[in-house]
């Protein structure tokens, strides 16, 4: 099952379900139901019965829809360096005993087909394909049971980075070189949980274009999903609709010879097996004080 955020041909939200036949509009068919995405996470367990009931005698959407990033109201989030055996393979880089965490602004997350907006102040945006996670309920001092019970679901993600903010600047903005706005594209929906057989086995792969950047499986993770939400819940508290990128495999630009960074122009599309893909067209940004 699959949860989807779209805007209707007429301009309005909605949100529903993404079928391998179309989108099932629930909100349309009951208008009692929650309208914010995070409060349906949060409400998940009482509102399941009535969504498989509606989902029974529903058709799918006709009018074509536009599909939304699938949180409105975004919470924390946060990335995993280095968390690929071939990724750190590829850097020379040692892994070790603990996870890298940094963050992004929720200002950078983007839906699955919006731009990519390049900056003026960037010639070195690089891309990084990544399973997401998405929490599902409050979680403090995590055992591994409580951990993977508060994984709500999981979407495609690309975890867009300027390399020359990130390592470049004076002791390296990795917040702000990964948190331009539009850094943080993910959908197309989230998937259950409870929908995946193993999100540990899962092929993922980018393209620009014709070609292929990377190409690996989720069963390269050194640390799990789980073991992310252990670690970050013994430091701070997760709470719904809080996002954890989960780091990304071989293949990005700036570890290729020469380096392959975005362009304008550049279609990105990344793809995790049962999750889907996303789409994202790279456009360069003016500088609007500039002239």
């Amino acid at each position: 099952m699959q949860l989807v955020r779209f805007c209707r041909h007429d301009g309005t939200l909605g949100w529903g379900l993404n079928t391998p036949v179309g989108v099932q509009d629930l909100t349309a068919s009951d208008p009692t139901l929650p309208k914010s995405m995070t409060q349906v996470i949060d409400q998940w367990d009482s509102l399941l019965p009535r969504i498989q009931r509606l989902s029974l005698r529903l058709g799918v959407v006709e009018e074509p829809v536009r599909l939304l990033c699938p949180l409105d109201r975004p919470g924390k989030i946060f990335g995993v360096g280095l968390n690929y055996q071939d990724h750190a393979a590829e850097g020379g880089r040692l892994i070790g005993e603990e996870p890298v965490i940094f963050s992004k602004m929720p200002t950078s997350l983007s839906g699955p087909f919006d731009p990519i907006f390049l900056p003026p102040q960037s010639e070195q945006v690089d891309y990084e394909a990544e399973l997401v996670v998405v929490i599902g309920r409050k979680v403090r001092w995590a055992d591994a049971k409580e951990a993977a019970e508060s994984i709500f679901g999981y979407a495609v993600g690309n975890d867009v980075s300027a390399r020359d903010w990130q390592k470049g600047k004076p002791g390296g903005q990795w917040l702000l070189g990964k948190s331009f706005d539009s850094f943080a594209p993910i959908g197309p929906g989230i998937t259950l949980a409870s929908s995946l057989r193993n999100p540990l086995d899962l092929k993922i792969e980018l393209r620009i274009g014709d070609q292929r950047l990377q190409d690996s499986s989720t069963s390269q993770m050194v640390f799990t999903p789980v073991a992310l939400v252990e670690y970050l819940s013994s430091v701070l508290t997760l709470e719904t609709g809080d996002l954890i990128f989960t780091g990304t495999p071989s293949g990005v630009g700036v570890a290729r010879t020469p380096p392959r960074f975005l362009t304008e122009g550049d279609l990105v599309e990344v793809s995790i097996e049962s999750l889907g893909t996303i789409r994202n067209r790279c456009h360069r940004q003016s500088d609007p004080r500039a002239g």
